[in-house]
């Protein structure tokens, strides 16, 4: 009996010993409470517990990602849209993230949505769709700066998808092509600018150079001598003309 009763005790005192030893992974971290009271930080590697007097919480440090759900916001011009995201962070405090908040998980995941209304609410749906870069940094350091407390680090926010309303699709078709047409007639306004300077300048030589101006009138005689369907009725230069009457009387004598 007494044998039997040493070798329970024995078997006892073996599963005590073995319940006292963790393994932490080189991501791992363990939060050591002593009778309820936090003690210290313990990883990786081996770890021994007391039982029944020391509890250990296990934090992984690698970098987690969860998806945002989607949310409904109204942009700053009076649109709204619905947006989703993706958020990249990891535990750099593992002590605060457990004895500063219940769950880090489900509050990280919560304050994404909450900032990422906040942040978009303050920005037009053009700048949501153009500059998604600026806003996922925007939003990336309003959750770092919140999250600090918890010992926790936003690496990276990624909006996903930016869902309108088919109504709102046609009219954004619509805003687009009178905005090209406006730039087709702004470029064809500056070609007419450059054109008219262009002849502005062909003038001045040409005023400046009467035998220039003749020349250019016989160019262009020449260009229109070889049409024969059509008859041609073209002004003479009054040089010409100075030139016959110049002619006229001595011809005559």
């Amino acid at each position: 009996m007494f044998e039997f009763g040493g070798l329970t005790a024995l078997m006892l005192l073996l599963a005590l010993l073995a319940s006292s030893f963790r393994i932490l992974r080189e991501y791992q971290r363990g939060i050591v409470f002593m009778l309820g009271r936090f003690w210290k930080v313990k990883g990786p590697g081996l770890i021994l517990i007391i039982p029944g007097i020391q509890q250990m919480v296990r934090v992984d440090l690698r970098t987690m990602v969860f998806d945002v759900p989607s949310q409904d916001v109204i942009s700053r011009d009076n649109v709204s849209v619905k947006v989703n995201a993706v958020v990249y962070f990891r535990v750099v405090d593992p002590a605060k993230c457990i004895l500063q908040v219940e769950d880090f998980m489900n509050a990280t995941s919560q304050l994404a949505q909450t900032t990422l209304r906040a942040v978009l609410g303050k920005h037009e749906l053009d700048e949501m769709l153009a500059e998604r870069e600026t806003l996922n940094a925007d939003i990336q350091q309003a959750l770092d700066v919140q999250t600090d407390a918890w010992g926790i680090k936003v690496s990276n926010v990624e909006i996903k998808h930016v869902d309108i309303d088919e109504s709102m699709v046609r009219a954004i078709a619509r805003q687009a092509e009178a905005e090209r047409e406006r730039r087709a007639k702004v470029i064809h306004a500056e070609g007419e600018l450059q054109a008219s300077e262009k002849l502005l300048a062909a003038a001045e030589i040409l005023a400046r150079q009467p035998q220039a101006m003749q020349l250019r009138y016989l160019q262009t005689l020449a260009g229109i001598a070889g049409d024969k369907t059509n008859t041609i009725v073209f002004p003479v230069p009054g040089d010409f003309l100075d030139l016959l009457k110049a002619r006229g009387p001595a011809t005559g004598a």
